[in-house]
């Protein structure tokens, strides 16, 4: 493999051969088999200059392509005058040298891109550290001697290795000690990170989440003015936002925008977000985000549920939002989507079409998981109301001579804080209907 990153930033694009395997029998051409890997590559700055793929059950333990088909990516990348070849498989260290032995120009593999793309992306101090510690753990079993910069940032007493220590044991050792470090620091954010969600209003919270460019941060924006960069590009935002979303009614929930899903995400980044998005993930409800014009809908749908599942949220409530109906030419395209799942709702961000069912469709969970109850707020609990109609659905309202007589769809927990203030229930309502707890 390459010994320095792939520069992409002197002056012009570099052109890049993507290549990878499809396994045998897939009708799919090089282009659309790779079609993803094009988007990553032109994310990070690379010009596609061709496609290769090879169909093979298994990838060559040694060579990952066989010796043929190397002979004839080189003749590709020769012929095409490409200066880096890019993978749509992480390589073992074995496969990247020999890739690069045979074709004579450094290669990246998936993990790397992504990775490149994080680094790219990346803008609070959180989602740097998280990158860069996904980084060292993608590169600790591929130590390429890159390392020795790290040398100044080490101190006291036992830095140096001994005269005979092994160059490769000391950038080993300094990757550690990084890695160490990055640990440290990003333990102290997520600390004050849980200060501020448990200082945050104890308010119903709706996360967004689903396959990289999507539309969530572009759903996050139509519904809440929060000014998130939304681009039609993959990973455009790294970071978890939270922002107040007035509903119809008064009502206010929190929206939390999340970083995108991707399939073959690399474990690191998984494992190095994990805290980011389990903040967004201890939600009440999720909003889980499709690209219903895509032609690879159903596997991304399937994606974003094997990483909620390797989060620990695939048990979650959720309503499933079909997004860019405007990109649709015919609804029947979306009949393997509704299979799927059959309450998932069609929207289009960009022209509102849609939009109310959402609404509906996220007042109805209000309604099966919170209880209708009559409450009388005494004059001398007016205090409260201001808390209710933040934090509650009132549905009726009307003053008598002993305070405010309200219908209200609220929360057990909120319920109980509000007789401790001085509220009285005068009826509780029966639950919600089947019919009501199902929508």
């Amino acid at each position: 493999m390459r010994t320095d990153p792939i520069d992409t930033r002197q002056g012009h694009a570099t052109e890049a051969i993507l290549f990878g395997l499809v396994p045998m029998g897939d009708p799919r051409t090089a282009a659309e088999a790779l079609h993803e890997l094009q988007l990553l590559a032109e994310t990070a700055d690379f010009v596609p200059a061709g496609c290769m793929v090879q169909h093979r059950r298994h990838a060559d333990p040694h060579s990952y392509f066989g010796s043929g088909k190397l002979e004839e990516l080189a003749e590709v990348v020769k012929l095409a005058h490409s200066s880096a070849i890019i993978c749509d498989d992480s390589l073992t260290p074995n496969q990247a040298k020999a890739i690069e032995a045979a074709v004579g120009v450094p290669c990246l593999d998936r993990s790397e891109l992504i990775l490149q793309i994080f680094a790219m992306h990346a803008r609070t101090p959180q989602a740097k550290l998280q990158v860069e510690l996904a980084a060292l753990q993608y590169e600790m079993p591929r130590l390429r001697r890159r390392w020795t910069h790290l040398e100044r940032q080490r101190g006291g007493i036992g830095v140096r290795g001994g005269a005979g220590e092994k160059q490769i044991d000391v950038d080993r050792n300094l990757l550690k000690t990084r890695i160490s470090t990055i640990n440290r620091d990003l333990e102290k954010i997520e600390e004050h990170k849980v200060r501020e969600v448990q200082a945050r209003p104890d308010l119903f919270t709706i996360a967004l989440v689903g396959y990289t460019n999507a539309g969530k941060s572009s759903l996050m924006n139509k519904l809440t003015d929060a000014g998130v960069l939304a681009e039609n590009r993959l990973f455009s935002t790294l970071d978890t936002r939270t922002r107040p979303w007035r509903l119809s009614g008064g009502r206010t929930v929190l929206l939390t925008d999340t970083v995108g899903f991707l399939r073959k995400l690399p474990h690191q980044l998984v494992a190095s977000f994990h805290a980011t998005l389990e903040e967004a993930l201890h939600a009440d409800l999720l909003l889980v985000l499709v690209d219903g014009s895509s032609a690879e809908a159903v596997e991304q749908m399937q994606t974003v549920d094997e990483v909620l599942e390797t989060l620990g949220s695939q048990n979650l409530p959720r309503i499933t939002v079909l997004n860019k109906l405007d990109l649709v030419t015919d609804r029947a395209n979306l009949t393997p989507l509704w299979q799927i799942d059959p309450r998932a709702v069609p929207v289009s961000v960009l022209t509102g079409d849609g939009l109310p069912d959402l609404f509906a469709a996220i007042q109805n969970h209000l309604a099966a998981v919170e209880q209708r109850v009559e409450l009388l707020l005494p004059h001398s609990a007016g205090a409260l109301h201001g808390e209710i109609r933040a934090k509650a659905t009132v549905l009726s309202e009307f003053y008598t001579e002993e305070g405010c007589l309200m219908t209200i769809q609220v929360s057990p927990a909120l319920l109980g804080r509000l007789m401790a203030g001085g509220a009285r229930v005068t009826e509780k309502n029966r639950p919600p209907s089947d019919s009501a707890a199902d929508s």
